[in-house]
């Protein structure tokens, strides 16, 4: 277990943190379920409280005192600013360019940011069947950017996606813009290891940043293509005991309340 500021932390609890300290206060943010939306409410009860989040069930300015089972979990409604239709969410905010950041999970990305949350393995006879696109696809191909959060692993950092679900920078270059979708796509991947951004002209992943205690060689070998880095490879803060005394109580909340506890 890495070591921080007088404080030891998981590799689960630093990708959370690190993913949180982006959403600033006044951002509208569309929330997935699972790990984006344990970040951005670590973000909301710590540096930014006026961060403005927005679920798929039509939930605005949502504040849960616990984590969401799913979008249709009644905690979202119940400490909301306002309630809208799934219509409304997707046409009026979503569509007509008023979300800011699109905040994903995923159970495959390849090296342009494409996502797969579909099937693992052939889509006719898969594996595993996972839980689907939901409003997925929408939020990648409209949000001002996208920011995706997922543990870095030769099963997760693919070469070729089982199944595309949501569009990143399909094939590099201009080829997001061609296709009409809409947006900067992703502009960030948050992992246990590090963050990638995309090469502004390839638009291909690249490290850009490793957690305290990674090195260059483990990112390497947790990624199925070529990783390329940055010419000066930033290492990340380490989680303050803020931080992790607040997601650590939210997720014992979480915990308490539905009688789960959220996976590391």
């Amino acid at each position: 277990m890495p070591e921080g500021t007088n404080v030891q932390y998981t590799p689960t609890e630093i990708m959370t943190i690190e993913a949180a300290r982006r959403l600033k206060n006044g951002t509208v943010c569309f929330v997935g379920i699972g790990m984006p939306s344990a970040a951005a409410n670590l973000a909301r009860l710590t540096h930014a409280p006026e961060v403005v989040l927005i679920y798929e069930s039509g939930t605005i300015g949502a504040k849960p005192d616990v984590l969401p089972l799913s979008i249709g979990d009644g905690e979202l409604a119940e400490h909301a600013d306002t309630v809208v239709s799934v219509p409304e969410i997707f046409r009026y905010w979503l569509q007509g360019g008023r979300v800011d950041v699109g905040f994903l999970g995923a159970a495959q990305v390849d090296r342009f940011g494409n996502i797969n949350t579909t099937v693992i393995g052939p889509y006719g006879k898969p594996k595993v069947r996972l839980p689907g696109a939901g409003g997925a696809p929408e939020i990648a191909s409209n949000a001002k950017e996208t920011w995706i959060i997922i543990k870095q692993t030769m099963r997760s950092f693919v070469p070729k996606l089982d199944f595309l679900t949501s569009v990143g920078h399909l094939t590099g270059g201009d080829s997001r813009a061609k296709s009409g979708a809409r947006g900067q796509g992703p502009t960030a991947v948050i992992t246990d290891l590090g963050v990638l951004a995309p090469d502004p002209v390839t638009r291909e992943l690249t490290m850009v940043a490793l957690h305290p205690g990674i090195t260059w060689d483990q990112a390497k070998a947790a990624t199925g293509w070529e990783l390329k880095r940055a010419d000066k490879l930033a290492t990340t803060q380490a989680p303050t005991a803020r931080e992790l005394e607040t997601l650590r109580d939210l997720q014992a909340r979480t915990a308490k309340a539905h009688g789960t506890v959220s996976s590391e």
